[in-house]
């Protein structure tokens, strides 16, 4: 669902506090807004392994806001992050080709 400009702007400024807390690893609050809860669980169900999760995460937070940036009107998910990222070719690889 597309948000106007100021709360967009107000919910990825909640979303930065949500994923820094989430890379320092302790959450300090036991309330959330249905939209965190959402990020939350989609986060959770990608299953990052624990060596990678916090440069995941680290990544994903940077093009989370550099959607927005870009014109982006809602918040992207990580497991849409990971699937563009999954799509895109490998620099240097050549389409269709087997190593």
């Amino acid at each position: 669902m597309s948000l106007p400009v100021h709360e967009l702007e107000a919910r990825l400024h909640q979303f930065n506090k949500l994923m820094q807390e989430l890379l320092r690893g302790r959450i300090q609050r036991n309330t959330f807004q249905s939209w965190e809860v959402e990020v939350l669980l989609d986060i959770e169900s990608c299953e990052l392994r624990d060596a990678n999760r916090r440069e995941v995460l680290r990544r994903y937070q940077k093009a989370a806001n550099r959607y927005v940036d870009r014109g982006g009107r809602t918040l992207l998910k990580l497991s849409e992050y990971l699937e563009k990222k999954h799509r895109q070719p490998i620099p240097g690889r050549v389409e269709g080709a087997t190593d």
